[in-house]
């Protein structure tokens, strides 16, 4: 469980961490002038949680079923995002129900009816409660959505960094009264259909939501959360308190103390990172005078200074139904939720909290504040080009009205949210600097804010960095903006509002998300959901007054003649690092010190009684009290997407009609095959290059403009994976794009023009993307470690891996430092290189076209393609050469400037003797679920652990994520497979694995995303009837698989390939115990 920071990196507001599951791990995309900006991925701003990864499914909008592809997945505008997602014409339609009959009965459970609206922008009808006794206010959205959804929000203002909120966050899913399991939330985990499952925290509340497309198990999953909140077991186990938050860990007492902690490690890990710092220390010196002064996550100094009465009395305090806010959206019974509701609201009494938990606003200053603040940074490299420097305004002193947030949202897109748009452009085209920082406008807090800034800045230029970006704001509030820049961003934001995309994350908690940002302040939770009328009241403003009128006041107001700004500038500190750890264990020593022998013989009791428990299972009446699914609630047959396969001018095109409200989706996939492999690694900058560099008649600022104004967006990215039973693997470059219906003659004519007119001519934009590439491949390597090891693990297994680590790994950045230097020496070398790329991917050869929407629109899409394809080459101009690299089978560590560690060791099942069968999805989700999850994280207090099987390359990896331990995890993985021999399962513990399983194969998917796996499945030869034989094989998992598959994860214990980003010292000191990593390899 994370707690809600402000995490800004190259325009991202935020950075979301998640209480279970994976992290996700999504390479850099190339797409167009709606998704160039990287965004979160549906998460709402500022907040950790408690699963790294999400909480929802991810078989995303772009994964293919049961694929480990490597894709570059384009993102939604963030203004949409902000414009509560759904939208009038794709969301889903109000369910007819008797509302005097459901006010009737919400009265007799003691609810009074507040407000009823019907939002036409979500085609809902939602009705606001309050319950009389304790004054909880519930909103009740009805539609007809069958991914139904609830959430309960708790305002959690904290007084100091000791992470009080973030801890209690993780602690209370970890048993209640009713459940009294260590963990309710990883049975939920582990057998649940669950669409959504997490809880985040934020700067001043707790969130806590799920959701399901079943009805039976959305309420099995309400049940456990609200017995979770009001009645935790945390508030009476101080080792719950010690597991989640901190503890002193001593083995023996002639050992040195240690500190452990999920939350603890968690954060060590964020205070690692340079952007998560900068987000942080901004957000203190903007607010220092109320709660976002403080860090709700927790500062690892302060974790250790929190007590469990503390602890205890936070969640008393806070905890409570009249401090609460609850959220139920879909098409379930109105009546059951209140019934539902009422059973826990009843045994409360009002309470003071309100009161108490009210989030006061922070005075504007007088004049503005510098901050200077180091952050732990490698020796790669100058030193003197590492600084950051970020600008921040806080907007505001009192919450702004509808038209002033709106428009500020729109003035947000146009100053950064495009490579065309033009503070972001000056900025990146200024070479101050390698990469954006800053989010922009956030308006999810209290007070409104801007920030924005350069890292990989030289020291002598900060101060040029600044008066850049005022020199820009004050000329853009001179001159305006241009009217094609508005009317993109304008067609940007309503199509993404039209088309109601939120991804694999549910519509119904995109809203609640929105209108809590409000609500939770006691203002008014309709107004966030109903946009329609003043975004038409903003267009008309600006069709009379022009958009410099609309605009410009805004800049002068809010920005330029505002005093209340807070220049942060980052120094880079190679010692940082170690320094901090240097005066942690100088801390631990003092401890230890002071202790007597029979204290240090106490805490070794303690740490022993404390591992016994985390690994001692749950008895199995406790299990039995958590309420699932059985075999029977679960469909026999896989989810069928209607697909027709047809040609046009000799090229398949696939066809899926599905409503789509008059979008169309398409994706042209071309085969790599005929690409020199030398030119591989020029292919992620070649594909952004086709949408960030102008044509004969463009420049690229036309040209993105051009697409925002025609289209929906367009992407360009490479894809890779293995194919099962092939020796080489699929190689493809997909161009993706969506418009409206009257709309696809002018994609199609977009797409082409992309992909063959655009010219490789201009060096200093080329050497940007380099640049902005290199800082964000640095920036994964400190917060996607594990995505990192995974890549270079893969790439020592299989082909496919070497492709994908080659594009998005440790090879693709040191290729990029290379290449920085290689472009001001033979730029017309690189450009005829690209040049190549293009003349040998782009012909009717090997191409696919894939649509989706309904069958009206496929057939009139049908003459435009025909039209695109004709104007393509017959066939490229290049040979190819082999592919099939490996990087050498050796195990190596990665050393960064970091306080935690990511662990990787994986080997391939299949070269081992292993045969697919449909139980290894259930075998490996367990093993994540318990086995990796008890020991990696519960008990070695990393924050996450879990394995991944690539069923097309065989290839079978364990990964942590912010992990204290290197070897002691090690130790781990080699014992999966005792593990294995030695389950015992009953009945019910094996059909909660399988329906769980279950429920990630059948993800939750929009329109899009169900058309684009459908193409995966096409590309990678997976037919219906092996879906149909795979679904079989996992509803007939038994314990005898389990004792089997134990014999093929045998073989990574001995022959399998070990890569662990880590610190030097961790490497340094596993090396002298156990000289596991023969190569160390320094990148930052």
């Amino acid at each position: 469980m994370e707690r809600v920071a402000l995490l800004r990196t190259s325009g991202r507001r935020l950075l979301h961490r998640c209480r279970g599951g994976r992290p996700a791990v999504v390479p850099a995309a190339a797409s167009s002038s709606l998704a160039r900006r990287p965004l979160p991925s549906s998460f709402p701003a500022r907040g950790y949680s408690s699963l790294p990864g999400g909480g929802a499914r991810f078989l995303a909008a772009a994964a293919p079923l049961h694929c480990s592809g490597r894709y570059w997945p384009a993102a939604t505008p963030r203004l949409a995002r902000r414009l509560s997602v759904p939208a009038v014409s794709t969301s889903p339609s109000p369910v007819p129900y008797d509302t005097d009959d459901v006010h009737e009965y919400a009265a007799k459970l003691g609810f009074e009816k507040v407000s009823e609206q019907i939002i036409d922008e979500c085609k809902s009808t939602a009705v606001l409660y309050k319950h009389k006794k304790t004054g909880a206010e519930v909103m009740s959205v009805l539609n007809d959505d069958e991914n139904k959804v609830f959430g309960i929000v708790f305002r959690t203002p904290p007084k100091n960094s000791t992470g009080i909120p973030h801890i209690l966050e993780h602690s209370v899913l970890c048993g209640s009264r009713k459940y009294p399991l260590k963990e309710p939330f990883v049975e939920l985990l582990k057998g649940s259909l669950h669409t959504f499952l997490n809880a985040f925290t934020y700067p001043d509340r707790t969130c806590y939501p799920v959701a399901s497309t079943n009805t039976k198990d959305f309420y099995n999953l309400v049940d456990v959360y609200l017995d979770a909140v009001f009645f935790p077991k945390c508030v009476e186990d101080f080792q719950t308190f010690q597991q989640e938050g901190w503890h002193y860990e001593l083995d023996n007492p002639d050992e040195e103390i240690t500190y452990k902690g999920v939350v603890f490690n968690e954060m060590k890990g964020v205070y690692s990172q340079p952007d998560n710092i900068m987000g942080r220390v901004s957000q203190q010196a903007l607010s220092p005078e109320n709660t976002y002064g403080v860090d709700s996550g927790g500062d690892p100094n302060e974790i250790p200074k929190l007590t469990f009465e503390e602890f205890k009395e936070f969640h008393s305090k806070y905890y409570h139904p009249s401090n609460a806010r609850i959220w139920f959206y879909g098409d379930d019974d109105p009546k059951e939720r209140l019934r539902v509701l009422s059973e826990y609201l009843d045994q409360f009494e009002a309470s003071t909290a309100p009161n108490e938990s009210k989030v006061w606003p922070q005075r504007l200053f007088k004049e503005p504040v510098r901050v200077i603040e180091k952050f732990p940074a490698g020796e790669e490299g100058d030193l003197t080009k590492k600084y950051m420097v970020c600008i921040n305004w806080l907007l505001s002193e009192e919450p702004l009205d509808v038209e002033t947030e709106l428009t500020l949202g729109f003035l947000d897109h146009l100053l950064l949210g495009t490579p065309a748009s033009p503070l972001r452009r000056i900025l990146l085209e200024s070479g101050l600097g390698d990469a954006i920082v800053g989010g922009g406008v956030e308006d999810e807090l209290l007070q409104p804010q801007f920030s924005i800034g350069l890292k990989g800045v030289s020291e002598d230029n900060i101060q040029k960095v600044e008066e850049l970006v005022m020199q820009t704001l004050e000329n853009l509030a001179e001159e305006g903006f241009a009217s094609d820049a508005v009317e993109a961003s304008m067609n940007t934001i309503e199509f993404a509002l039209r088309e109601n995309n939120t991804g694999s994350f549910p519509r119904g908690l995109s809203l609640m998300l929105r209108s809590i940002a409000k609500w939770i302040y006691d203002m008014d939770p309709f107004e966030p959901l109903k946009y329609e009328q003043p975004l038409q009241e903003l267009k008309a403003r600006i069709a009379e007054e022009g958009s410099k009128a609309v605009f410009s006041p805004l800049i002068e107001k809010f920005i330029l003649k505002n005093a209340h700004r807070v220049t942060v500038e980052m120094q880079p500190d190679p010692e940082k690092a170690s320094r901090d750890e240097a005066a942690e264990r100088e801390i631990l020593k003092q401890v230890k010190a002071r202790m007597t022998q029979e204290d240090l013989a106490e805490l070794a009791r303690a740490t022993k009684e404390l591992k016994e428990k985390q690994e001692t299972p749950d008895p199995p009446e406790a299990l039995k009290a958590v309420p699932s699914l059985s075999l029977q609630d679960i469909p026999k047959k896989p989810i069928h997407i209607p697909i027709e396969v047809g040609e046009i001018n000799g090229v398949k095109v696939l066809q899926h009609d599905l409503f789509t409200n008059d979008v169309v989706y398409s994706e042209v996939v071309f085969d790599m095959g005929s690409m020199k492999k030398e030119h591989l690694q020029l292919l992620p900058l070649f594909c952004q290059s086709l949408l960030e560099m102008g044509t004969k008649d463009m420049d690229f600022v036309q040209l993105n403009q051009l697409i925002g104004r025609k289209t929906g967006g367009i992407s360009v990215y490479p894809f890779t994976s293995s194919v099962r039973g092939k020796e080489d693997p699929l190689t493809r470059i997909i161009v993706r794009g969506k418009a409206m219906a009257p709309r696809v003659e002018d994609l199609f004519n977009l797409m082409y023009t992309i992909l063959q007119d655009v010219q490789f001519t201009e060096q200093h934009r080329f050497k940007q993307f380099v640049s902005q590439s290199k800082a964000r491949m640095e920036n994964r390597l400190r917060g996607s470690g594990h995505g990192i090891a995974a890549a270079r693990m893969d790439a020592k297994l299989n082909a496919a891996g070497w492709i994908g680590e080659q594009l998005g790994g440790v090879s693709y950045l040191e290729y990029l430092r290379d290449l920085e230097t290689k472009i001001d020496q033979d730029w017309d070398s690189i450009s005829s290189s690209l040049e190549e790329i293009r003349k040998s991917l782009f012909s009717k050869n090997g191409c696919l076209i894939n649509l989706t929407s309904d069958w009206k629109n496929l057939e009139k899409s049908s003459q435009h393609i025909a039209k695109f394809l004709d104007s393509l080459p017959s066939s490229p101009s290049l040979g190819s050469d082999p592919w099939l690299s490996r990087l050498p089978s050796v195990n190596e560590a990665i050393v960064v400037p970091t306080q935690v560690n990511y662990v990787g060791k994986a080997g391939n099942l299949y070269q081992s003797g292993y045969q697919l069968n449909g139980s290894a999805y259930v075998i490996s989700k367990h093993i994540s679920n318990t086995w990796l999850w008890d020991r990696v994280r519960v008990s070695g207090g990393a924050y996450g652990g879990f394995c991944d099987f690539d069923t097309h390359s065989g290839v079978f990896s364990y990964l942590s994520y912010r992990d204290p331990n290197l070897l002691k995890t090690l130790e781990v993985y080699d014992e999966t497979a005792k593990f294995l021999r030695e389950l015992e399962m009953d009945d019910d513990a094996l059909t909660k694995a399988i329906i769980g399983t279950i429920g990630d194969v059948d993800a939750y998917l929009l329109p899009d995303a169900k058309g684009y796996s459908s193409l995966m499945r096409y590309l990678l030869g997976i037919t219906d009837e092996e879906r149909q034989q795979r679904r079989e094989e996992i509803l007939s998992t038994s314990l005898k698989d389990f004792k089997e598959f134990a014999d093929a994860v045998e073989s990574i214990k001995d022959t399998g390939v070990v890569v662990a980003v880590a610190s030097p010292d961790d490497v340094e000191a596993a090396n002298k115990e156990n000289p596991v990593f023969p190569e160390v390899k320094k990148c930052l």
